[in-house]
């Protein structure tokens, strides 16, 4: 009987791609872990760990040859991110991979609101003129980020307006990568976006998180030239672009589609901010 080739998965080290890693060591499922600090890769057993730097091609050979399924959890952000993105899937495709999987931005664009949803399109262009079989999971934002919007004096602020936004969990992410890696032909050539059961305002986020934690949270609407005043000096500017434009895209209403990709490819439904944070008790 011929050894099942391992699914390579990276950003292991990080909280999605390793909820990733320990659904697939849970089916039993050989697996590499190519990961930037091997040390702080998790002990699963079936896997192996590797380095791999997606800004140094070399690496990403070794760590990639031989396999046949890749799954690309999108790197740090950075200004360079996308050049990065781009070595890695050069490298990737001399070293004979078959198909990746790439997380990418829910509404990936490149006149997107949000400045970092430009750069998944950037990425997935290349991929569409790499050659490699491609599925796409573009998920909306993090549910499991918003309780953390929230700041000391118990308020989320932000240019977001009455704007929703369908934000997913993180394990239902990984749930639906880790079945799209278990049997990876069908999905060849598809793009899934990735959203919660619901989209909410953030003003309902407040009020969930409230009823959950029993502590008084509340949303402020800012105006654009507040959100930037009040996070001056705390990054780049490409970066403060980024945050400010996480509220300003869900006010355009560019993230408040809901889709039924998460119980199609995971078999149930996804999970909503008021089962996210009982889950977390």
């Amino acid at each position: 009987m011929d050894t099942p080739t391992p699914i390579v998965v990276t950003g292991a080290t990080g909280r999605l791609g390793g909820r990733v890693a320990r659904l697939l060591a849970d089916r039993g499922v050989p697996q590499r872990l190519a990961v930037r600090s091997p040390e702080r890769a998790p002990q699963l057993p079936g896997a192996d760990v590797l380095r791999c730097d997606y800004a140094d091609g070399d690496l990403v050979r070794s760590a990639l040859a031989g396999a046949e399924t890749v799954l690309m959890v999108s790197g740090s952000e950075t200004p360079d991110r996308v050049d990065q993105h781009r070595t890695f899937i050069d490298a990737a495709a001399d070293a004979g991979v078959d198909r990746l999987v790439y997380v990418s931005f829910y509404g990936a664009s490149p006149t997107a609101t949000f400045t970092l949803a430009r750069d998944h399109w950037a990425t997935e262009e290349h991929l569409r003129a790499s050659g490699l079989a491609t599925v796409l999971l573009r998920d909306c934002f993090y549910l499991d980020f918003l309780p953390e919007l929230v700041e000391a004096d118990g308020v989320i602020r932000g240019p977001a307006g009455q704007g929703r936004v369908a934000a997913v969990a993180q394990d239902d992410i990984a749930a639906a990568a880790a079945a799209v890696l278990l049997d990876p032909r069908p999905h060849e050539g598809a793009t899934y976006e990735l959203t919660g059961p619901e989209a909410i305002t953030l003003g309902e986020a407040a009020a969930t998180i409230a009823a959950a934690t029993g502590r008084s949270v509340t949303y402020e609407d800012q105006s654009v030239a507040e959100a930037y005043a009040g996070r001056a000096g705390q990054a780049q500017d490409w970066q403060l672009d980024a945050w400010v434009s996480t509220y300003t895209a869900i006010a355009a209403g560019e993230l408040a589609d809901v889709t039924d990709a998460v119980p199609r490819l995971t078999g149930r439904p996804a999970r909503s901010l008021a089962e996210l944070l009982a889950q977390r008790g």
